[in-house]
């Protein structure tokens, strides 16, 4: 479980893929923050300044990734500081 780690979710509303994202978080019982860069204008300009290239954009601290993998997304969190 992360703990004191902010973690942030940009994904559109139709875009399948912020599904298995929050499933793994669900599963994992991580804490995040989800936007929807469609309905929320500062989650959409948020995405922009971080350079966000497709959905989901994870943020893990200084940490992000675009698309999901749970190799991928481990690999993020651990590299955030993710305590196990």
């Amino acid at each position: 479980m992360v703990r004191n780690l902010l973690i942030a979710i940009a994904f559109a509303a139709l875009a399948a893929p912020a599904q298995p994202v929050r499933a793994y978080f669900a599963r994992t019982g991580t804490a995040c923050t989800e936007y929807d860069i469609e309905k929320s204008a500062a989650g959409n300009a948020e995405y922009r300044r971080l350079g966000g290239r497709g959905v989901p954009l994870i943020v893990a601290g200084t940490e992000k990734m675009s698309g999901f993998s749970e190799r991928g997304l481990d690999a993020l969190l651990t590299r955030a500081g993710r305590r196990r």
